[in-house]
């Protein structure tokens, strides 16, 4: 990340202002390269680095929050995909033994992750959500992560039950990490400026993790964030709803008989592989909080057999007994989500 003061030069916009050494940054590439030295000294400080601590650093940049990262920890493993930061980075830091520098030039998210305690980044805003996953994936676990986000990103990360930015991607992550907002930062921080202010937040992978069956929890997730805003009652009254957790079930009743009764149920370790589904491609998922509370859904139609409808019963009847026919997801806590999904599987019904 880039500091100090910059020259303006004649007939360049200030936007394309280069680095010192000549780097120009491209918007297209996310590079809003951190220009207010005061608020790299303040980043640094809320990370809580110790001089024990192994650093990952992504996004470096020119080496401005890499030199503090430095001074503050025992190690500092840099991951950058621009060649020319590349060549920065190891210009700046020559005289830097490979025992506390080492610098990785490659797609951090196609890249495998050494060990690290703590990670400081900056990052291109369109990976902020599988950087998510895939650092929450790490093993072994590191203490906290400190990153830049794009702040409504961040405050989806952060939000409550209830919140308006309440979604899929919050319960997801939330489910295997602490997460806290430490400041906001301004787009004139940044140099070229971003569209939009940015956030820090602090992230704290949960110990011991909260075990569940990874795609069936996307799956239950999927359709309670359907329509956030809908009763859970009118969301699991959907035809098509229906159909889907009556073909799992038959699948399940099938398993048994088939396994003479030896079906593991408690096989529920979490599936760490398809992180990367737990938002749109910006990571950004809307849920349709946009429609009326009270709006009819399509709910199954007259005319379903005798069978589908003592399933849509026995659906039914397990919202009744945790009380959520009425509640919506928009509001439910993260421990609400586990326990009816504990509900359903208890019933046999599951959603993978």
């Amino acid at each position: 990340m880039a500091g100090g003061k910059i020259k303006k030069e004649k007939g360049k916009p200030q936007q394309h202002t280069p680095y010192q050494s000549g780097i120009t940054f491209h918007k297209s590439k996310g590079q809003h390269i951190l220009k207010n030295p005061l608020l790299v000294d303040s980043i640094v400080q809320k990370s809580g680095i110790k001089s024990t601590d192994i650093v990952l650093e992504i996004g470096p940049g020119t080496g401005n929050l890499t030199k503090k990262l430095l001074d503050a920890g025992k190690k500092v493993i840099a991951v950058e995909v621009d060649p020319r930061m590349i060549l920065e980075l190891h210009k700046r830091f020559q005289g830097v033994p490979s025992s506390r520098l080492t610098i990785i030039q490659g797609d951090v998210l196609k890249t495998e992750l050494p060990y690290f305690d703590i990670c400081v980044a900056n990052i291109p805003y369109q990976i902020s959500s599988p950087l998510t996953f895939k650092l929450l994936n790490h093993q072994p676990a590191f203490r906290c992560a400190i990153i830049m986000f794009q702040r409504e990103f961040a405050m989806r990360l952060v939000a409550q039950p209830g919140d308006k930015l309440y979604c899929r991607l919050t319960v997801n992550t939330q489910l295997h990490s602490r997460i806290s907002h430490l400041l906001k930062v301004g787009k004139n921080n940044f140099r070229p400026p971003p569209k939009v202010d940015s956030s820090v937040v602090r992230i704290e992978p949960r110990k011991p993790r909260i075990e569940v069956n990874q795609k069936e929890w996307d799956g239950f997730l999927r359709i309670c964030f359907n329509r956030k805003n809908k009763t859970l009652g009118a969301i699991f009254r959907q035809k098509n709803v229906i159909s889907l957790l009556e073909k799992n079930y038959k699948t399940v009743q099938a398993l048994k008989i088939s396994q003479e009764g030896s079906l593991k149920e408690t096989d529920t370790k979490v599936d760490f592989s398809d992180f990367t589904n737990f938002g749109d491609d910006q990571g950004m998922e809307m849920d349709d909080d946009g429609v009326d509370d009270d709006d009819e859904m399509d709910v199954e139609d007259g005319g379903a057999d005798e069978v589908q409808s003592e399933f849509k019963d026995k659906v039914l009847g397990v919202l009744k007994e945790g009380d959520f026919e009425e509640k919506r997801s928009s509001k439910l806590s993260l421990q609400e989500f586990l326990y009816l999904l504990s509900l359903f599987n208890k019933a046999g019904i599951h959603f993978s």
